[in-house]
């Protein structure tokens, strides 16, 4: 109840975050203009501007970055409350839902050069997103969130800051962006060793739409709604879990790499991505446009490997379009903060951001951290998250 009730007003405040951040920027001949304006008597005035303007794109990155967090945290908090079986319907409601939100956007934005290069990047994340089911079930959503945020931040820091697909991003102070960095990485394996109380089945709809019923009524109970994970041990699981979400992170970090890589051969004349623009919310449609693709294709080879008996469940139906829909207002979100911080800055705290408030919803609302040496690790994790970002957030001045 408290999710829905303040879910509206974070899609509200992301709305406004990404026309207001839009609107902010200064068109090319505008910038002219106040370079011409600006004499030589003029100096302290266009240093108390340029500084103000500063800390507006500050305020706007902080702000982004805040939500953003907020809506990633949050996103498949519908897991924990809803049988979603094998995950594989529910991840193709998702991905449409993160489809559909994007094409609105776009349409917002004045429908800018789609790049179908760029959906590349949404097939590897939509195949990292594959798990997300399998792994808030086997190690819980906070465990989960934290694992597979910190493989990606991982990834997406190392490839912004050294430019392993484009031009590498510079900060004033590379000490401290590096102790961030880490701190956030450390968070991560600090998790790792928190052991989540998780059920395997919440108490819902249980038994699947499109199950063949042909047979006598033994062949539909409790049984029929076992996967693969319902038949190994707990430390199977716990292992499998902890696997699953190692490689979805590195597929989520690496998922942007087609982004970077345009932007970084925009300049160049021989390029034939030769003025791209720089602008990074005009790439999110693309990016979610392979997501859809790529969903839809390994929905489609489920269930011929089914038979045309997937498992589909009704009730995941409006769970997975507001899913999706936060999904994707978060990511429009973080883009904004990365044009106004840079991509360096703003992974490490997006990344443990969200992992922190995924971490928050499963041990104060699902109870899946007992313990005191649990609650000691957790508190020591968030510690060191509230550091690293703020380190990050200092190298860039």
């Amino acid at each position: 109840m408290h999710e829905a009730k303040r879910t509206p007003l974070l899609l509200f405040v992301a709305t406004l975050l990404a026309v207001s951040c839009r609107r902010a920027e200064p068109s090319a001949g505008e910038a002219v203009t106040l370079g011409e304006n600006v004499g030589a008597g003029d100096l302290e005035t266009s240093g108390f501007s340029i500084n103000s303007t500063n800390m507006t794109n500050v305020g706007y990155g902080i702000a982004a970055n805040v939500v953003a967090s907020l809506l990633y945290g949050s996103n498949l908090v519908p897991i924990k409350r809803i049988e979603t079986g094998d995950g594989m319907f529910f991840q193709w409601v998702y991905c449409a839902s993160i489809w559909i939100a994007s094409m609105v956007v776009d349409l917002i934005l004045q429908s800018p050069k789609f790049y179908p290069f760029v959906m590349v990047g949404g097939a590897i994340w939509a195949t990292g997103n594959i798990a997300a089911v399998p792994v808030v079930k086997a190690i819980g959503l906070g465990l989960g969130s934290v694992i597979w945020g910190s493989s990606s931040l991982l990834i997406g820091w190392a490839s912004s800051r050294f430019g392993w697909f484009g031009s590498p991003d510079d900060v004033p102070r590379p000490i401290l962006n590096y102790c961030g960095a880490g701190l956030c990485l450390l968070s991560g394996l600090l998790f790792f060793f928190v052991k989540a109380d998780v059920a395997l089945h919440p108490n819902s709809e249980s038994i699947p739409l499109l199950l063949d019923r042909r047979s006598n009524s033994c062949s539909y109970g409790q049984s029929s709604s076992e996967f693969w994970m319902d038949v190994i041990g707990p430390r199977t699981r716990r292992f499998v879990g902890i696997l699953l979400a190692v490689m979805s992170g590195l597929m989520y970090g690496s998922s942007f790499a087609p982004i970077l890589y345009i932007k970084s051969h925009s300049s160049r004349g021989d390029s034939m991505f030769h003025g791209a623009s720089d602008y990074d919310l005009d790439y999110i449609h693309a990016q979610c446009s392979g997501i859809f693709v790529a969903s839809t294709v390994y929905f489609a080879i489920y269930c011929a490997a089914m038979n045309n008996r997937p498992r589909v469940y009704s009730r995941v139906i409006l769970p997975g379009i507001l899913s999706g829909l936060m999904w994707a207002l978060a990511t429009y979100c973080w883009f904004l903060a990365s044009k106004y911080l840079s991509a360096v800055i703003t992974f490490p705290i997006v990344r443990a951001g969200y992992g922190l408030v995924s971490a928050l919803w499963g041990t104060l609302v699902f109870k899946e951290i007992k313990g005191l040496v649990n609650g000691l690790i957790f508190t020591l994790a968030f510690c060191v998250v509230l550091a690293g970002s703020l380190l990050t957030v200092l190298s860039k001045f």
